[in-house]
């Protein structure tokens, strides 16, 4: 299966297919976040955007990058939200990275949000369908984050059908600078044990499909085992 990788800058034109990469922290959370029983993520643009959208909605919660502030619910650390109980909810999504590249191809026929912890997933889902070509999205530092291209290279390397040893892409992830930070305490809405969290490979059994519902970009967790062509219209 034929991919490639870019960063969000160097977008041009609409993929067939789309995997959207963020390690730290943005696609690691939405997994933990399906997990503890959110049904739905929408993507935000803007802060104020992600705050109008649970205001018109009673009930849907919102996230965002950094420290606490008003009017959102949680941050995007995955140690901080995997004691909470989402069961049912909606919840919004607006954080540097890894929203934005996922936003950035929205017009996509089929667009997979990944991190590690569902990169076997996300491999298995796409394997289903036999889609391609895939463009791999590498959201952080412009494309040059190691921990997301340690990531997208695993699950292109998974996409053949062999067996990987993931341990070298891991090493790599763990050695990057936004792992670096985290474990140094120097970004804000930080648990000490985000990078660990962020590291773990396949925790999850799902794949994250993000696709226009209305006027709203939609990432929800699907079964890998669930056809890309039962999904996304148009691929063939």
């Amino acid at each position: 299966m034929d991919h490639h990788f870019v960063g969000i800058p160097e977008l041009a034109g609409v993929p067939r297919v789309a995997v959207v990469v963020d390690v730290m922290r943005a696609f690691t959370v939405a997994a933990w976040a399906f997990s503890l029983g959110v049904e739905r993520i929408v993507l935000a643009s803007t802060e104020s955007e992600a705050l109008a959208l649970k205001a018109r909605h009673p009930g849907w919660l919102a996230l965002k990058d950094g420290a606490p502030a008003a009017g959102f619910d949680a941050v995007n650390s995955p140690g901080l939200l995997r004691s909470r109980d989402f069961a049912g909810r909606t919840l919004v999504q607006k954080t540097t990275a890894g929203t934005v590249g996922a936003l950035a191809v929205a017009d996509a026929p089929l667009v997979l949000c990944a991190s590690f912890v569902v990169a076997g997933a996300t491999a298995r889902f796409l394997r289903a369908g036999g889609s391609g070509p895939v463009t791999f999205v590498v959201t952080g530092e412009d494309g040059r984050a190691d921990e997301d291209l340690a990531c997208a290279e695993y699950i292109g390397r998974c996409l053949t059908g062999d067996e990987v040893e993931v341990s070298p892409y891991v090493r790599r992830a763990e050695a990057s600078r936004a792992a670096a930070d985290l474990a140094a305490g120097l970004r804000s809405g930080y648990h000490p044990d985000d990078v660990a969290l962020c590291l773990e490979v396949d925790r999850f059994p799902f794949a994250m499909v993000a696709r226009r519902e209305g006027d709203l970009m939609v990432l929800r967790a699907v079964p890998a085992a669930v056809a890309v062509a039962d999904l996304a219209a148009g691929l063939g």
